[in-house]
């Protein structure tokens, strides 16, 4: 007889063959694991755990034993298999989770909008003609399609926000070392963070409570263990100062998206505006560091196997290369000056808005926008709006707000480093209210 977890495995299969050709967010289905693993979970009973046979997909960037970590490359498609499932995804299956499939990304995680030059656009669920945004764009578009509740993804400089803002779900940031990233490959070190997109703020929190403290197995991964997330859900904003970032993160996007930042406001109360000096140039310094890490990593790949990348990939990553020292080491000097800048803004207020992006999902293989009429680049415009917290470590948090049209901007909650918990206090009321979408 066919037990309850095997029966919802089975059917979220099923929904994922059916539905996954129209928007492509699976690169790799693991149906025969799957259904092993949740016959395994019925015969030990629902003690199994918290998330005991809830389906789960996981960014292609996350190692899971047996098979090879392709990173969205084709470089990598021939690597030796993994040893062992990354931390991340091995601390959901003990809480009883089960992995459904491997979802599609920007390659090695470098791009904000999901069009792989190898592998094709993870298409928006809500619009197949649009993108998913990136770079865990497949675990977007299948959390925002039902094909799964929740998705493991990777966030260096806004890569799960992004996509949760352009699909309509809720994508979680947590604080830098909150997540272990043992077994995912890096893109950059000093940013990269391990994320949650899902479709409730129940199985936000859950996934997240599976998932975070120490390891020993990632150096950057806090020694201390985190309190649980899940009891902040319902908990109220009283008492929580409440603000919407002015300046930088007021200008330079679609009316829309400054719409939904006035909504949410109205709702949790937030009637003053802070601004974060210098904040112009974090986003810019962001990059400089990021492709000067990445291309570092990659650099043997970059000169014995350049034309196996994708073009802008490789463009940047080359010119990443010859980027002198002394710019890196201005731009880290800079991200200790606005690490500072950043704290003390949170001195004055618990909770920070914006939007999550300045524009709402473009065309597949549009390359340009054009906001306040000038006309920018898609990709070199996306992370305006949170690129800056990555840049310091923030827990950030993009919530879908109901609109108009088809598309629900993302607002971004923003809160200092180990305060992760105010963000969900503050999503759940804008839930409570009838101000977030779905």
């Amino acid at each position: 007889m066919t037990g309850p977890a095997e029966s919802g495995i089975a059917a979220a299969l099923e929904r994922i063959g059916r539905e996954n050709p129209r928007i492509d967010a699976f690169a790799d289905l693991l149906g025969g694991e799957a259904i092993a693993h949740a016959q395994r979970l019925d015969r030990e009973g629902p003690t199994a755990g918290p998330l005991h046979g809830r389906p789960f997909a996981a960014k292609d960037l996350f190692d899971v034993a047996g098979r090879p970590t392709r990173a969205g490359s084709t470089i990598r498609a021939d690597a030796a298999p993994a040893a062992e499932d990354a931390t991340a995804v091995a601390r959901l299956k003990e809480a009883g989770a089960v992995l459904v499939g491997l979802t599609h990304m920007d390659e090695f995680a470098y791009g904000f909008t999901g069009e792989n030059a190898h592998y094709g656009a993870v298409r928006n669920p809500r619009d197949p003609e649009r993108i998913a945004g990136g770079s865990s764009s497949g675990s977007g578009a299948a959390v925002a399609a039902g094909l799964v509740p929740f998705a493991l993804g990777s966030d260096t400089n806004g890569s799960v926000r992004m996509p949760a803002a352009f699909c309509g779900v809720f994508g979680f940031k947590p604080t830098y070392g909150r997540v272990s990233r043992a077994g995912v490959a890096p893109l950059a070190w000093s940013f990269d963070h391990v994320g949650v997109l899902a479709a409730t703020l129940e199985d936000t929190a859950a996934a997240l409570d599976a998932v975070q403290g120490p390891d020993a197995r990632d150096p950057a991964a806090s020694p201390d263990e985190p309190d649980p997330l899940a009891p902040h859900l319902g908990a109220g904003v009283d008492g929580l100062r409440i603000a919407v970032a002015g300046g930088h993160f007021a200008a330079g996007g679609f009316p829309e998206v400054f719409a939904a930042v006035r909504r949410a406001a109205e709702c949790l109360g937030a009637g003053r505006e802070v601004e974060i000096p210098d904040s112009d140039r974090a986003g810019p310094a962001a990059l400089l560091i990021t492709s000067a890490e990445a291309a570092t990593l990659h650099f043997d790949e970059i000169r014995t196997r350049d034309a196996e990348f994708d073009r802008f990939t490789r463009a940047r990553w080359v010119a990443a290369t010859m980027i002198p020292h002394a710019w890196v080491a201005r731009a880290q000097q800079f991200r200790r000056r606005y690490r500072e800048i950043v704290r003390a803004a949170f001195e004055e207020v618990d909770i920070l808005m914006t939007p999550t992006t300045p524009f709402l999902p473009t065309k597949i293989g549009q390359s340009q926008i054009e906001i306040d009429g000038e006309t920018l680049p898609v990709r070199g415009t996306l992370g305006r709006f949170t690129a800056p917290f990555s840049f310091v470590g923030c827990p950030a948090m993009s919530v879908p707000i109901r609109g108009d049209g088809p598309f629900p901007p993302g607002v971004q909650l923003v809160a200092a480093p180990g305060k992760d918990g105010y963000l969900l206090r503050a999503a759940s009321r804008l839930r409570d209210e009838g101000v977030v979408h779905g």
